[in-house]
């Protein structure tokens, strides 16, 4: 069994505090979902450590707001803001279209949670569509800026941020989009979370070799917008799980700290596939196990190389359909 990858940083550990030190001038890094909440200080602590940062938001106006705050509290180079809609394939497209260069990082921080059941144009069920297939089709879009980063910089990350969400559900093949079983939006979200690290699985197994590696964190429990769509029973069974001390919450500066782990650690400069919690590598657990009794840990059809493979194929086809 290989020796899970550790770091200096805790639970209570910030951005700012992974990032002290760090000189990231040079560094181009886009993030995604940069308009609210870990997004938003995603986005600061890497321009205040000199990177060139891109925010990737759907409302171009609240994006200029946050590159306008994070100027004139860093006192470093603007980000700029870029639209994207990631539940929209045409969107994803222009962005990546519109990219030119090298891209060092990417962080896939973006993400949706829906009280009920919507779907896309192509009748994709949204959470699913917008936290994976969205993401997928970004990176894989933007895999040759990435290449180019990697020549320069010894390496180039993708950070896919997943969540504890991810121990609800594995990943249902046969009705990836819930059109036969019953809609559950929780079900929903933690089947689109498994997909964001299995994504880190397979896109390091098939880009290392490029100079590419991929890892997906937990940010833990934050409080941000993601549930401003909750119904009465999210939001108690959210209340439930603190209760049970499956999480604590963390502040956005605390949350952001694994993100950025992931990001910049040298612990995983060339070292991807992983699941991280509390900025350390997560340890696996058995897909029937307790959320309760292992609040920090990872389940195996999460990190399953095979099913992997298959969430590639199968979301490929999908977005050339």
């Amino acid at each position: 069994m290989n020796q899970l990858i550790s770091t200096p940083f805790t639970a209570a550990s910030t951005a700012d505090e992974v990032l002290r030190g760090a000189d990231l001038t040079g560094v181009r890094a886009i993030v995604t979902g940069a308009s609210s909440g870990l997004g938003i200080e995603t986005a600061r602590v890497l321009t205040a450590a000199g990177a060139e940062v891109v925010l990737a938001v759907r409302n171009a106006t609240a994006g200029d707001a946050v590159a306008e705050a994070i100027e004139k509290s860093t006192g470093a180079i603007r980000p700029r803001v870029a639209r994207l809609d990631l539940a929209d394939r045409t969107s994803v497209a222009r962005f990546v279209d519109a990219w030119s260069g090298p891209l060092h990082l990417l962080i896939n921080n973006a993400g949706v949670v829906t009280s009920g059941l919507e779907r896309t144009r192509e009748g994709w069920e949204l959470q699913f569509a917008t936290n994976h297939l969205g993401h997928f089709a970004l990176a894989a879009g933007l895999h040759d800026a990435l290449a180019l980063g990697a020549a320069d910089r010894d390496g180039a990350r993708v950070v896919s941020v997943s969540s504890t969400a991810h121990m609800r559900s594995g990943i249902d093949f046969d009705d990836l989009h819930f059109e036969r079983r019953d809609y559950d939006p929780q079900i929903a979200y933690a089947q689109s979370k498994t997909a964001n690290s299995l994504f880190a699985v397979e896109a390091t197994r098939r880009w290392a070799s490029d100079g590419i590696v991929a890892n997906a964190v937990n940010p833990g429990g934050v409080a941000t917008g993601l549930q401003r769509n909750f119904t009465p029973q999210q939001k108690a069974s959210l209340d439930a799980a603190e209760a049970a001390g499956v999480f604590t919450y963390k502040t956005v500066e605390q949350g952001a700290a694994t993100s950025m782990v992931a990001a910049v650690a040298p612990e995983f400069a060339h070292s991807g596939g992983h699941y991280l919690d509390d900025s350390q590598e997560a340890y696996t657990v058995p897909n029937d196990a307790d959320l309760a009794q292992h609040p920090h840990g990872v389940k195996e059809w999460a990190l399953d190389p095979t099913t992997a493979q298959r969430l590639w194929t199968v979301s490929a086809n999908l977005l050339r359909g």
